[in-house]
């Protein structure tokens, strides 16, 4: 069935730094794809935003273009930003947007997707299916602090923030997802699990808190509770066993990360960044300029991530369908990976055996 027709939706591009123009030009044609064949169209305008665009005006993205996808954009897709020659005087990244986007449009809720995709080698020895999302709050905790540390060339302190509603919102969300879902790969049980480090600081005993008061809204939702350092190692042995995680902000950055090896590397990984009235929706990597313009660019977590926000659009049949074309050329070998990830066809050519999938699909009725 053809998803229900509405007028076009209005998509900001972020074309981003490094990789990052190439993912976008190849996401777009897939979108284009997707869109011809399920009926509706997409429109399309740029933001100048990132590296590049700090070092030519001084600021990363501009309060005007921020509005402008405020109030004029029903999704925002994102590519890759930041350049490791581009920093603050302070030693940061100067082009980063993360803490431009997600307080500027509060999309507290980082929806990370870990799965194991068909012919897709994972670096574990028997991983077994892997099917998980981490939900990374995205306004709070220690990063917070980005851009307010305090101190000297001695020593300098950086302040972690956990509020109970900046928790409670992120922590529903996650009791949400899990309701959509089919549960973990194991077993098919629905499962939150907390990530918190509440055996030695204050504020995780707070966020592990709200987050057993929110659990008992969801009765039909089993919950697990892991230490953040357990959680690394159970992400390695048992990654099967789990369906939806909820964890601060810091320790989202760097699980999702693990999570991403185990299933051929992070640029397989695509992610959102949902509120209540914003989404912007970005691979996990960064940038990569050493890889760009060289032909070997991985689109596949750029490509997800369109699958990603087409369901948030309201388009759900065309966001499976987008995932079932990269499923089906991974398993027929028309989208070819080198051991280290990239792309033998480069991002180009990769995005057209996607595209072939998706005209070879059944004709939506």
């Amino acid at each position: 069935m053809v998803d229900s027709p509405r007028d076009a939706s209005s998509i900001a591009l972020i074309r981003g730094d490094g990789i990052g123009p190439e993912l976008i030009a190849a996401t777009v044609q897939v979108l284009d794809a997707v869109a011809a064949r399920h009926g509706f169209g997409l429109d399309y305008f740029d933001i100048d935003a990132g590296a590049d665009t700090y070092r030519r005006t001084g600021t990363a993205c501009s309060p005007q273009s921020l509005e402008r996808m405020r109030t004029q954009a029903d999704a925002i897709l994102k590519g890759p930003v930041g350049l490791p020659d581009v920093r603050h005087p302070d030693g940061t990244e100067a082009g980063v947007l993360g803490g431009i986007l997600r307080t500027g449009l509060d999309t507290y809720a980082n929806i990370r997707s870990i799965t194991l995709l068909p012919a897709v080698e994972s670096s574990l020895r028997d991983p077994g299916p892997i099917d998980y999302v981490i939900v990374r709050e995205n306004t709070e905790g220690l990063y917070a602090s980005r851009g307010n540390g305090v101190g000297n060339r001695w020593a300098v302190s950086d302040t972690m923030i956990i509020t109970r509603e900046g928790t409670l919102r992120v922590v529903r969300r996650a009791f949400e997802l899990a309701r959509g879902r089919g549960g973990a790969p194991s077993d098919g049980v629905r499962r939150v699990t907390c990530v918190d480090k509440s055996n030695v600081l204050r504020s995780f005993a707070l966020f592990r808190d709200i987050f057993t008061e929110v659990s008992v809204e969801y009765p039909d939702i089993e919950v697990e509770y892991l230490y953040s350092d357990a959680a690394a190692q159970a992400l390695v042995l048992r990654p099967s066993t789990f369906d939806v995680l909820v964890m601060e902000n810091f320790v989202g950055d760097m699980l999702s990360d693990l999570g991403g090896a185990t299933v051929g590397g992070i640029a397989m990984c695509p992610s959102g960044n949902l509120g209540d009235h914003a989404a912007y929706f970005e691979p996990v990597h960064g940038s990569a300029p050493e890889l760009a313009g060289r032909g070997s660019a991985n689109p596949i977590g750029q490509i997800l991530c369109a699958g990603m926000m087409l369901t948030y659009l309201g388009r759900p049949q065309a966001g499976a369908a987008l995932q079932a074309a990269v499923r089906a050329a991974l398993v027929k070998g028309t989208v070819r990976l080198r051991a280290d990830g990239s792309a033998v066809d480069g991002a180009e050519g990769l995005a057209r055996a996607v595209i072939d999938e998706v005209d070879a699909a059944p004709v939506p009725c």
